[in-house]
């Protein structure tokens, strides 16, 4: 196996590439365009898309791709051959910096929330050079944005990248303001992927895997998640090998692929990268999740990424841990004393403020179907918005807010009582994992995201909202130097501190007091999506995208139209299948084992007429009664479904498949699920958790 450092990012037109193939003065005019957001010029494009080519043919590509993100969350990639037919019956390879710039997929049969008509097909995308072109498959990607032909935005990374020039204008006036130099600003992420490896053999008999990534069915198995040894246990030799192969393709594309364990539900594991550049972090987490996809084949498993694939186990998230740099500077560090860094003290209060004045659309930004199903469970955070700032943290906003003096902790050195063991330095602060925001040190951990979800989301509003209270602080602080500026600084931290204390919780997220607590505290708690979905066009809303040119109007009402109408069809789906599954699967294979009893009650009677038969009748009983049961409720399902089809406002169709639906749904599910633990298992027409949980 070749060494890690050979490997990494050997499919990747990095910064490394970039210095050797392209001429001295290419490189330093597309390193302007990437680091500090200069335009791009035409001819320094010919130069780069010439050097591309044949550093891309060289490694085996022979197409290229503009790779973007539809407002579907998944990836998109249209290819064409870099072949230029001659007219001698011979062919060259050409890429134009014209194509590297530019390309033109059909539009039309993209979601557009009602941006664009069915009819008008035409859209563009356009090249970021803020994130590496790669290969993969033999195709060079390159990384673009997406929009229509009137120039409205039809993807994820358009807003999250006009987000991040919003906090990089923002941050710079606030850091102007403590004496420093205009420099680069940009969030960092590193997100920690969740998922699932089940048996090929056992997926291809669930058809409510197939359909819909999560199990509609399904008794809990006779061990779950209880004795606890599966988290940062020992891996599977085959999962093992997954992994392996996983790290070596994902190390080629750049992406750093750093922490790989068990997680806490039994087939459940993560991988964590080193956090980077929300842009390039984003587009190289939906790599990933392609690649475990793609990959886990290659041992006979399946990847499951739905937040909730198994009822009554943990679900799967995706921990986005965010932060903010300014060059080499970590601006989320409180350093050793946190208390005395007036600059940290100023980024945290307006982290503070835009939690707490966006909590809504940070809860919409994690909204799906699967993601309901986990959040609130006892291995995610609540749907009510709160944040953990720890003893130390939590302590100094406690000071500035009632005036009173703050004792720096002291690290504690932690003995462990063994001589051969080393003493370490205990951090100053738990970690709380029922918080949705978390602070960890140096950056804060948003552990809501379920497994699924494109961060795109979650990122643009985040950067948004965070450049709005920078904003506030700058337009307060504008013309103060000197003394004059830290008092009126340490003032409306102050200020700012005691308006937004409600969103600071440091207890048990999972307990009905806090429930009631932040009720009191005037906290949101939407429950679902479709209750969630509503504040993302609000006025409010839209007036902070606006503000800082992240979305029009337009924008936000399209991609609210594209989340109400995923949510109304994946429910959808799942009715459909759960309706498909019991017709023609669990009823029939029922009756045939009710049939089964009761031909062995007549064969026992006819053998021994004294024979004492009534364990087979009460099986019997329970059987009839429990395929009765089935029947009401599948009648039930179908009246609701269809009731709910009828209704032609989106948003009133989520409203009723969320408080109606579900409701039945689980219900047909509990009715199928009581029969499973007595039927016989050569009849039961699937694999059970227990088969699919713990294969070999």
């Amino acid at each position: 196996m070749a060494k890690v450092s050979e490997i990494y990012g050997s499919m990747v037109f990095n910064e490394h590439t970039m210095q050797e193939r392209l001429p001295s003065a290419t490189y330093k005019s597309l390193l302007k365009t990437i680091k500090e957001g200069e335009p791009l010029d035409i001819e320094v494009a010919n130069v780069v898309a010439h050097a591309m080519k044949e550093w891309a043919i060289e490694k085996g590509a022979t197409h290229y791709t503009h790779w973007f993100q539809p407002l579907s969350g998944i990836t998109s990639e249209k290819h064409d051959s870099f072949l230029d037919p001659c007219g001698d019956g011979r062919a060259i390879m050409t890429f134009s910096g014209k194509e590297l710039i530019q390309g033109e997929p059909d539009a039309s049969s993209f979601p557009s929330g009602g941006l664009r008509a069915t009819f008008e097909a035409r859209g563009y995308t356009a090249w970021d050079p803020t994130s590496y072109a790669f290969i993969k498959d033999e195709v060079l990607c390159i990384p673009t944005a997406f929009c229509s032909y009137t120039g409205e935005a039809l993807d994820k990374k358009t807003p999250l990248l006009r987000s991040m020039s919003a906090i990089d204008e923002q941050a710079n006036r606030v850091l102007a303001l403590f004496g420093e130099p205009r420099q680069r600003v940009v969030t960092t992420v590193g997100s920690e992927q969740e998922y699932f490896l089940i048996s090929e053999k056992d997926y291809e008999k669930r058809q409510d895997l197939i359909m819909c990534g999560r199990t509609l069915f399904g008794y809990a198995p006779c061990k779950g998640q209880e004795l606890e040894e599966h988290y940062f246990g020992a891996i599977r030799p085959t999962v093992n090998e997954f992994m392996k192969e996983l790290d070596d393709e994902l190390w080629k594309l750049g992406v750093s692929a750093k922490t790989k364990h068990n997680e806490v539900a039994p087939a459940q594991h993560e991988l964590a990268p080193i956090f980077t550049n929300t842009n390039r972090a984003i587009d190289e987490n939906l790599l990933t999740m392609e690649k475990m996809r793609l990959l886990a084949s290659h041992y006979g498993l399946v990847c499951l990424q739905h937040e909730k694939p198994f009822e009554g186990i943990n679900g799967s998230g995706k921990h986005n841990n965010w932060s903010i740099s300014a060059g080499k500077k970590n601006l989320l560090d409180p350093g050793d004393s946190p208390m005395d860094n007036l600059r940290f003290l100023v980024f945290l209060t307006g982290v503070i403020q835009a939690v707490d004045d966006y909590q809504e659309l940070l809860r919409m930004s994690v909204a799906s179907a699967g993601n309901d199903h986990r959040l609130g469970a006892n291995e995610a955070p609540p749907a009510i918005i709160s944040m953990f700032l720890g003893d130390e943290l939590g302590a100094i906003v406690d000071a500035l807010i009632d005036e009173h003096e703050y004792t720096n902790a002291e690290k504690v050195a932690m003995d462990l009582g063994v001589a051969v063991l080393p003493n370490f330095l205990k951090d100053n602060t738990d970690r709380n994992r029922t918080s949705p925001f978390a602070f960890t040190g140096n950056k804060f951990e948003f552990r809501m995201p379920g497994s699924a979800v494109n961060l795109s989301d979650c990122n643009m509003i985040l950067n948004t909202a965070m450049a709005k209270s920078l904003k506030d602080f700058a337009d307060a602080m504008e013309g103060l130097e000197g003394e004059q500026f830290e008092a009126a600084a340490i003032a409306y931290i102050k200020e700012t501190l005691t308006k937004h204390q409600r969103i600071i919780f440091n207890g048990n997220g999972y307990s009905d007091e806090w429930t009631e607590e932040a009720e009191r505290r005037g906290l949101a708690n939407h429950r679902t999506t479709a209750d969630a979905l509503p504040c993302f066009v609000s006025p409010k809303s839209i007036a902070l995208f606006e503000e800082f040119g992240v979305l029009s109007a337009a924008e936000v009402a399209s991609r609210y139209e594209v989340k109400l109408e995923k949510y109304n069809k994946l429910l959808n789906i799942e009715a459909r299948t759960m309706k498909r599954m019991v017709r023609r699967a669990y009823l029939p294979a029922l009756n045939d084992y009710a049939a089964e009893v009761a031909g062995n009650i007549t064969a026992i009677k006819a053998a021994c007429a004294s024979a004492d038969v009534s364990p087979q009748n009460a099986l019997l009983q329970k059987l009839l009664a429990g395929i009765k049961e089935i029947d009401t409720q599948l009648n039930r399902l179908d009246e609701a479904h269809h009731a709910a089809i009828e209704i032609e406002d989106q948003q009133e169709r989520a409203n009723e498949y969320a408080h109606n639906v579900i409701s039945v749904m689980d219900a047909l599910r509990a009715a199928v699920d009581a029969m499973e633990i007595i039927t016989d298992r050569d009849h039961w027409p699937v694999p059970t958790y227990n088969d699919m949980l713990f294969y070999v």
